[in-house]
């Protein structure tokens, strides 16, 4: 910043009461020191200096100048090196929306990572499965299934290898038996979602490339997708859920996946937000911590 630098010049010639000193304590030439010095009295539109052969004399409108430039030049250095300080270490807020049941068994524990190594960082979590309006809530990010319908909104992929499962509990698969086509699963009770007066009951397959939509029933709906999940566990019936929700529930035996002869609907996740402006570097950062959580995650 030339400006910034001509106050510096400024103080230093001052505190010299020489230019030739001024400009050889700062590795600059006496003809730099004295065109910013001619550039700043310009600027002011007073006489700063009283100039002799030997030395130089501030003036009264000189001096007064110069508290004010210290001042400024204090506060802007201190200005700089905040601003220099926050790249290297994250400090601020990010606001952040997410799915109920992801968010609490898993995106909770994974932020709590981060911001253990960046401890200057403050987050604000909304956990609904509605979806946040980017535009008039207060939120900078929002991790959401599915690329979002409105094209003017950017997402990132974090789990772009993420489908959905059929699963239900041991119990309820021992009790009713296990479903092994379309039309089996039609007979059982399905734990549906539901957002409003929509009710989520029309699941999506493939078949050789091809979708399948199967409508399903159930006496079970939920606009919280840990209800459904929750139901699941309980052997309330069949849910169709993200891998990422349930994959502990998998491994640890609590729910078992249910095989129809179908490919699952893919169920991607990404970081959405409402323009690229939005991420700065310490959203970049969070993006890619639970990018390489997620597909270690799954991966495991």
């Amino acid at each position: 910043m030339k400006a910034l630098n001509d106050l510096k010049i400024f103080i230093e010639t001052a505190k010299q009461h020489s230019l030739s000193a001024a400009a050889r304590n700062m590795d600059i030439t006496p003809a730099a020191a004295s065109a910013a010095l001619k550039r700043l009295e310009s600027e002011v539109g007073a006489l700063l200096f009283i100039r002799s052969t030997r030395n130089l004399r501030l003036t009264q409108q000189g001096e007064q100048f110069l508290n004010y430039c210290e001042q400024a030049v204090g506060l802007m250095t201190e200005a700089c090196s905040t601003i220099t300080e926050g790249q290297a270490e994250f400090r601020g807020v990010i606001k952040l929306s997410m799915p109920s049941d992801c968010g609490r068994n898993i995106f909770l524990g994974w932020i709590d990572e981060f911001m253990a190594q960046h401890p200057k960082l403050e987050v604000r979590v909304q956990l609904s499965d509605g979806l946040a309006d980017m535009y008039t809530q207060p939120v900078d990010i929002a991790l959401r299934y599915g690329e979002p319908s409105d094209s003017s909104l950017v997402a990132l992929p974090i789990a772009g290898g993420n489908t959905r499962i059929l699963c239900a509990s041991p119990g309820y698969l021992a009790e009713y038996g296990t479903p092994l086509t379309s039309e089996e699963l039609a007979t059982h009770n399905c734990l549906c979602f539901a957002l409003g007066d929509s009710l989520y009951n029309r699941w999506r397959f493939f078949q050789r490339g091809q979708e399948v939509t199967l409508v399903v029933k159930g006496n079970r709906y939920a606009s919280d997708g840990e209800a459904v999940r929750r139901w699941a566990l309980a052997g309330k019936g069949i849910a169709y859920k993200s891998l990422l929700d349930v994959k502990e529930d998998l491994v640890a035996g609590r729910l078992m996946g249910v095989d129809i002869g179908l490919e699952p609907e893919p169920a991607p996740l990404y970081l959405v937000c409402a323009s690229r402006r939005v991420i700065n570097p310490q959203i970049q950062a969070l993006k890619e911590f639970l990018a390489d959580k997620a597909k270690h995650y799954l991966a495991s």
